[in-house]
């Protein structure tokens, strides 16, 4: 009887099928589902919306996730008596009425839609959609910020599971990888043996919620001494001559799976605990470093008014870097280079986004504690290294005895570590 009800609410609420899916029908669930009572029921009625927005178009789903906007945020009549009170008469009970006034109704049909089986799954794709839109979109900036609140609570440290990835890992998680990996392309499964062998190391956090996938992971060389350019750590074949021990642990990708946990924080966790367990399984590691893409700065340069720079490049410089093959230009290059690095070590020491670095990458490894230690000219030959940062990548050092020094330097007052190398070059 209790599974012929559940039908009945079902087929009650059933919309009509692919290409007639509608946001208002789906918003009018929403609301069944946020006075709905009966748990097994009530999964059954997320259910629904979640099978109903999958089956959106595009633009229908735009339109659901602003009638979540319009019709399900805090009501202000509400909040303000309950702050009234609250001020004349500050007591737990007051504060707990001004809380639950304060708290969005989107908040609750979030936690209900994640009841059902893959419920998680699919609020993250539904935020990934409302990130790739907002910026047309800002008025979607509520909805953003609670589902945002909310999947920071569900992915906190807490609940993350942390695991290496080796060849024995299932198939159906390293297939992922390959599709994940955003910074440095696998070229097929040779390639990702060679990136899983002996003397390099892979971890990823996982949560219990998506067990085959990936959230986060990075992706490590085991190599002697600081590395310098990145061809040497993609190499399918090992080159000769590599029998001196290892003493650095190099970070030469970190990719984030999840479009939908944009800006939930959870690389500067695992950086810590592969740098502590590194440290335990292999001792003799005593550097932590990156080889580190610099994807803003050809941008930046391109964007600035030459009056604003330092080093002054010409118009037909200007012209040559962003030229795609000027690099095979030997002349080009030498004349080039070191006007290139002194620009590139201004650009990470001085180049804001507001009030963080205008560098994405050097914003994540700053601000989790890392320095700017040294820049590498030539380290990264492909054509997207050209076309982002004419060829050079950066090492972050993470000394761990001046990580939290760093980050609360750069957290408080903008401060950025970097070696008096870096400091020299940027002038």
């Amino acid at each position: 009887q209790m599974f012929d009800a559940i039908a009945d609410i079902g087929r009650q609420y059933l919309l009509p099928s692919a290409g007639g899916a509608s946001a208002a029908a789906a918003a009018e669930l929403c609301g069944d589902l946020l006075s709905h009572k009966g748990e097994a029921s009530g999964t059954a009625l997320a259910r629904q919306v979640i099978d109903t927005y999958a089956a959106m178009e595009s633009d229908e789903q735009v339109a659901f996730l602003k009638l979540l906007a319009r019709d399900f945020g805090p009501d202000s009549q509400s909040i303000t008596t309950a702050a009234r009170t609250y001020v004349s008469q500050p007591n737990d009970q007051n504060y707990a009425n001004l809380s639950k006034a304060v708290e969005s109704p989107r908040q609750e049909l979030i936690r209900r839609l994640n009841m059902p089986r893959g419920g998680t799954a699919a609020i993250i794709d539904m935020r990934a959609r409302l990130v790739s839109v907002l910026h047309e979109f800002p008025e979607l900036a509520p909805v953003d910020q609670d589902l945002k609140h909310l999947l920071g609570s569900w992915f906190n440290r807490g609940f993350l599971q942390f695991e290496r990835i080796d060849w024995r890992t299932p198939a159906v998680v390293l297939e992922k990888l390959i599709a994940y990996e955003a910074v440095h392309a696998i070229q097929g499964w040779d390639d990702l043996r060679r990136r899983l062998a002996d003397d390099r190391r892979c971890f990823a956090f996982f949560h219990p919620a998506l067990p085959d996938e990936p959230l986060i992971f990075v992706e490590v060389a085991l190599v002697a001494g600081m590395a310098g350019e990145i061809a040497p750590l993609l190499e399918i074949q090992p080159g000769e001559n590599r029998e001196e021990p290892p003493d650095t642990a190099v970070f030469y990708s970190i990719s984030n799976c999840q479009s939908g946990l944009a800006g939930i924080s959870f690389g500067n966790f695992l950086i810590k605990q592969v740098a502590d367990t590194l440290s335990n399984e292999l001792p003799q590691i005593r550097t932590f470093a990156t080889l580190s893409p610099i994807p803003g700065f050809l941008r930046w340069l391109t964007r600035t008014d030459p009056e604003n720079l330092p080093v002054g490049l010409d118009e037909d410089e200007r012209a040559i870097v962003t030229q795609p093959m000027w690099w095979e230009d030997e002349p080009a290059r030498q004349r080039l280079m070191d006007k290139l690095v002194r620009l590139c070590a201004h650009y990470l020491l001085t180049a804001k986004s507001g009030e963080a670095p205008d560098d994405p990458v050097a914003r994540f490894h700053l601000g989790n504690g890392a320095s700017i230690d040294r820049l590498n000219w030539a380290a990264d030959q492909s054509q997207k290294g050209l076309r982002q940062s004419a060829g050079m990548m950066v090492n972050y050092l993470y000394e761990r005895d001046d990580i939290i020094a760093n980050h609360e330097a750069f957290t408080r007052e903008g401060r950025i570590a970097a070696s008096s190398a870096v400091r020299r070059q940027a002038g």
